[in-house]
């Protein structure tokens, strides 16, 4: 039987659990200090005293928890097609979102709400900082209900045919694509080999540092421990204790990943993409098509050739931090569910069209600012400074390489792809990213050339979109130009409703 959302609905009575223990951990944050001091000097204070403002502490958050609960209403307002949420402790404020303007919708579950059998439901629209509107506690079914009414998709679809339309009209329940432990696995082994490059580099200079600290304050001498080891048994050391800690990084990446996507499953869901995912907290959400800014795809060489790729869909947001945020992550998937997904998402599979390069002066530049530039630094110091440097002169070589390996590669995988429907930037170094947008949703497009690139016919373009902004640097300015006025005149020409 369909619940009757024209009528306020509270939360479930259980909630107040949930908002005890948001309130606790709202007020725990504030007083801090005085939980720190009480701690701290639990010798020194009366217990009795002690007991009974602990005792009033709980109970007041228990009666705030209580007037949330009793204060939050929900309905929906088909006449004015508004979504309507009443809250607060003593002064109430009514919240009123228009559902055209409703971008997505997610459900989650956290550990505590998994054990009193809950869910929150999250509000978000284009352009807000925080989510809108957050149901802390409402029971399975009236959270899948709500949200598959939040989001109904009535309209025409764009690019689409009838049958899929049709497809897109009745509700599937039967996911067509889970992404088992496999392949998370296989993510998780194959990526983020940046950040536990990084994690090496920051962990054996705080070791190397921390030997420095222990050798000027006496505790050791390290021209005597350095000739009571072995030259070969230092190397042995290191290279095991190095793939140990890789061991370890990779270990607690694959976990990461294990957790956070477990049983990860796609199916539609009335003219929308319903995504759920998550071991500990689960998390399940609604995305609109039309609503969609830039769909990226990742890929490495291992990747490749287990054939696996990530996706991001990014929708509208109000900053970088909201961004990154908002962006939805499909870890994991084959070539044949990629072509799925931007089917379902585009009406079609994007295909790469016109081909724009980068002049190599955008190499030559690169190579100014990060190889360069440090290199001349490095020997400033180090004839002027600390002649101590100049022992170190290998790990600059080892720096000159391995920084402008990854310049070459970034330079030669710097493309601008362009079709008739589509624009696709290319970029990477290792991780090869392809960025799909659509001219349609477009909001603004920056052209910009410094004077002493006119003789050279080169400049850089920025599509700036509610999903974040994408740019192509040291094109072919003709060419730029020439694009940027057919994408402006398919901007002011489209009806697409993506906000």
């Amino acid at each position: 039987m369909e619940t009757n959302f024209t009528k306020p609905q509270r939360q479930s009575p259980i909630g107040i659990v949930v908002m005890f223990f948001d309130t606790l951990q709202q007020y725990a944050r504030a007083l801090f200090p005085l939980i720190a001091i009480w701690i701290f000097k639990f010798d020194e204070i009366n217990k009795g005293w002690l007991a009974l403002g602990t005792l009033v502490v709980f109970a007041g958050i228990a009666v705030i928890a209580w007037l949330r609960y009793r204060n939050f209403t929900f309905f929906l307002d088909h006449q004015n097609e508004e979504f309507v949420i009443t809250e607060g402790i003593f002064n109430k404020t009514k919240t009123t979102i228009q559902l055209g303007k409703i971008q997505q919708v997610n459900v989650k579950q956290s550990l505590l709400q998994r054990i009193i059998g809950v869910h929150a439901l999250e509000v978000d629209t284009a352009g807000s900082q925080d989510n809108e509107v957050s149901i802390k506690a409402i029971g399975h079914h009236l959270a899948l209900e709500l949200k598959s009414r939040l989001l109904e998709n009535e309209r025409i679809l764009p690019n689409y045919s009838e049958s899929d339309q049709n497809e897109f009209a009745v509700p599937d329940e039967q996911p067509f694509l889970s992404i088992g432990i496999l392949s998370l696995l296989k993510v998780g082994i194959t990526s983020n080999y940046l950040r536990s490059f990084g994690l090496l580099l920051a962990f054996f200079v705080t070791v190397y540092d921390y030997a420095i600290r222990l050798s000027n304050n006496g505790i050791f001498n390290e021209d005597e421990l350095i000739n009571y080891f072995d030259a070969n048994f230092m190397m042995q050391f290191i290279g095991i204790l190095l793939v140990i800690l890789f061991l370890v990084i990779i270990t607690i990446n694959v976990v990461r990943i294990v957790v956070k996507y477990f049983n990860y499953q796609i199916s539609k869901q009335s003219g929308s993409l319903l995504l759920s995912f998550g071991l500990f907290n689960t998390k399940s959400t609604i995305i609109k098509p039309e609503k969609v800014q830039v769909v990226s795809v990742t890929q490495n060489f291992f990747q490749k050739k287990l054939d696996i790729l990530e996706l991001k869909i990014k929708q509208a947001s109000s900053g970088e931090k909201e961004e990154r945020k908002q962006a939805i992550d499909i870890p994991g998937c084959n070539n044949l569910e990629h072509n799925e997904i931007l089917k379902l998402l585009f009406g079609e599979i994007p295909e790469k069209g016109v081909m724009l390069k980068p002049n190599f002066r955008k190499l030559g530049f690169a190579v100014f600012l990060s190889i360069v530039l440090p290199l001349c630094v490095y020997y400033l110091v180090a004839f002027n400074v600390e002649l101590r440097f100049l022992d170190f002169q290998y790990l600059a070589l080892v720096y000159s390489v391995f920084a402008g390996l990854i310049l070459y590669f970034s330079f030669r995988n710097n493309r601008l792809f362009i079709n008739d429907r589509f624009i696709i930037k290319q970029s990477g170094a290792w991780d090869i990213e392809n960025e799909i947008i659509e001219p349609k949703r477009i909001q603004a497009i920056t052209t910009s050339q410094l004077f002493w690139h006119k003789s050279l016919n080169i400049g850089s373009v920025t599509l700036h979109t509610a999903g974040g902004n994408v740019a192509f640097q040291l094109g072919n300015f003709e060419k730029i130009k020439h694009y940027a006025n057919l994408w402006l005149y398919e901007m002011e020409t489209s009806d697409s409703n993506w906000m």
